[in-house]
C-alpha cells in the first residue's frame, strides 16, 4: 500500500504534456496548443488549492482510485483505493491521520511480526502517523504532486487543438496527441485562468482519468475526535 503516492504521481505525469500545432479556439487566439498547455500548467501549479479526482489502471490490472482536496499548506482531506482496500487520508497541523479498512491495514503491515495483533486495533479507527513514516504524506503536497508537470519536458511536442468542449459545465479547449496507439487528452479553461480540468490517457494498456475542480477553495480538514482515534506509534511499541 506504500506504492499509492508513487502511483498517484505517476498518473499526475500525464499532465506534464504541453503541445504545439493545431486551429485556433476563439478563448486562446493566436496561441498554439504548447502554449494554452503551458499557460495551464502554470496556472495550475500556482493556484492555493484544488480537487483532484482520478482513477488508474496498471499492467497486470491493478487499479487506483484517488478523491483528494489539497492545498499550498499542505492541508488535506480524502480517500484512496487499491487493491480492494480502502483508506480516508487527512492532514492538517503538520499531523497525518488515515482512516483504513481491515485490507488496507492488512496490506501496510503485512511486513510487521505483529500485524495481527495491530490490525484489529486499527481498522476502521483514526490513526495518528507518525511524523514522515508513510507515504500517503506524499499525497499532502501539492507542490510535490504537480512537480511531474514539468519532469519530461520532451513530452511537450505533438499535441493539437480539438476544439471547445465542457468539463462538468466549465467551458474548455480540448488539446489531445496520438502516439503508440494511447490517445493523451487535455482539457483547459477557456474562461477565467486557464486551469487544467481533465487530463486522459486511452487506448493502453493503463488508461487514466484526472479530474481537477474547486480551485482555490479552503481546504480545512477536521482534526479525528480523540475517541476515535490511536496513535501507530504507541501501538508499535507495545
Amino acid at each position: 500500500m506504500g506504492r499509492l503516492a508513487a502511483v498517484a504521481a505517476t498518473g499526475m505525469c500525464a499532465l506534464s504534456l504541453a503541445a504545439c500545432g493545431g486551429s485556433d479556439d476563439d478563448s486562446f487566439k493566436g496561441k498554439s496548443a504548447d502554449e494554452v498547455a503551458a499557460q495551464a500548467v502554470k496556472a495550475t501549479r500556482q493556484a492555493d488549492s484544488m480537487h483532484l479526482k482520478g482513477s488508474a489502471r496498471q499492467e497486470g490490472g491493478e487499479s487506483l482510485a484517488l478523491d483528494i482536496a489539497v492545498d499550498s499548506e499542505k492541508n488535506c482531506e480524502g480517500t484512496i483505493k487499491q487493491q480492494g482496500a480502502t483508506a480516508q487520508v487527512r492532514h492538517r497541523s503538520a499531523t497525518l491521520y488515515l482512516k483504513g479498512d481491515e485490507k488496507y491495514w492488512q496490506n501496510s503491515l503485512k511486513q510487521q511480526e505483529s500485524a495481527d495483533k495491530i490490525v484489529p486495533k486499527v481498522a476502521g479507527r483514526w490513526v495518528k502517523m507518525p511524523a514522515g513514516d508513510d507515504q500517503l504524506s506524499g499525497l499532502c503536497d501539492k507542490q510535490g504532486l504537480l512537480a511531474a508537470l514539468d519532469e519530461d519536458k520532451s513530452e511537450r511536442k505533438g499535441m493539437s487543438k480539438s476544439g471547445s468542449t465542457s468539463v462538468d459545465g466549465a467551458p474548455a479547449v480540448k488539446l489531445t496527441k496520438k502516439s503508440d496507439g494511447k490517445t493523451l487528452t487535455m482539457y483547459v479553461a477557456s474562461e477565467g485562468k486557464p486551469y487544467i480540468l481533465k487530463v486522459t490517457t486511452t487506448g493502453g494498456s493503463e488508461p487514466e482519468s484526472t479530474t481537477f475542480s474547486d480551485y482555490n477553495k479552503p481546504v480545512k480538514p477536521e482534526q479525528p475526535p480523540a475517541g476515535e482515534t490511536v496513535d501507530l506509534k504507541q501501538l508499535a511499541a507495545r
